[in-house]
């Protein structure tokens, strides 16, 4: 599995698994399939109420702690007090340290997001957590973030996909050594049904969705592709073995059209709870 090394110089393996909208009843067996595939980088969220599978699925699964990397995600509602919620998010995952704890959505109109990010700094700084970053973050957001910070953001999560790709802020937060995430990668699956998608996977005998992602890891993004279908796990996690030309990753990356799917994170402010 390809590894990149964040700001700070914590690795993160670069292919993960991520659980939203998996219901919490399913979480614990669905986490555990990942971990057999072959998964160790698993992407939660307090917002998801799924935390407790988790934590559930790593306890159950045996594997020494340092083969893992968890990222969980600070509640829009809660960013008045992100250490607690924060301890929170820790007790359920039943875990000492998270490896990576993000800004769900900035939520401009709280005013907010600053505050939970030296709360957030705090943490760090106590070892409680490995690596902390931001998710949903506008350029305007990183700017105003960066004013007040002691400490660069280690990533950003945005939705990525071949049909929408924030090109620019993708590569501002590049260039301030924020790594770049992606989540709903295939589009929430309508990227996979693209004509040229299609064709390079047929020359390469492999899945659309495995070109998708091999796209992805090409660029440098960090990727969290969901399935509770635990076949279809494996095929994503081929993805790190597949090598596209560039003419098929220019191919893919024509793609672009600016269809966001999720909400617009400059007006976003629901509260999650």
């Amino acid at each position: 599995m390809p590894e990149l090394t964040l700001n700070n110089g914590v690795t993160i393996p670069q292919l993960g698994f991520g659980v939203f909208q998996v219901p919490p009843e399913e979480t614990q067996k669905v986490v555990e399939d990942a971990l057999e595939a072959g998964y160790r980088h698993i992407d939660t969220a307090a917002a998801y109420r799924n935390e407790a599978g988790v934590g559930a699925a790593i306890a159950a699964s045996g594997l020494p702690r340092e083969d893992l990397f968890i990222t969980t995600k600070l509640r829009n509602g809660e960013q008045g007090e992100a250490y607690d919620a924060f301890q929170r998010s820790r007790d359920a995952l039943g875990l000492e340290v998270v490896d990576l704890y993000l800004i769900h959505w900035p939520v401009p109109s709280q005013g907010l997001y600053t505050q939970a990010w030296k709360e957030m700094e705090k943490l760090y700084q106590d070892k409680q957590i490995r690596s902390i970053g931001i998710s949903n973050f506008l350029s305007d957001h990183v700017d105003t973030l960066l004013r007040d910070a002691d400490v660069v953001p280690a990533v950003n999560q945005i939705e990525l996909h071949p049909t929408f790709q924030q090109a620019d802020l993708a590569n501002k937060c590049r260039d301030l050594s924020i790594a770049v995430e992606a989540y709903s990668p295939l589009g929430q699956g309508k990227d996979l049904n693209a004509e040229v998608v299609a064709l390079v996977a047929a020359a390469h005998e492999t899945t659309p969705a495995q070109v998708i992602l091999a796209w992805h890891l090409a660029q440098g993004t960090i990727v969290i592709p969901k399935s509770a279908d635990s076949a279809r796990m494996r095929e994503n996690l081929g993805a790190a073995d597949l090598t596209l030309t560039q003419s098929e990753l220019a191919a893919v990356t024509a793609l672009e059209a600016g269809a966001r799917i999720g909400s617009d994170p400059g007006v976003a402010a629901f509260t999650q709870l």
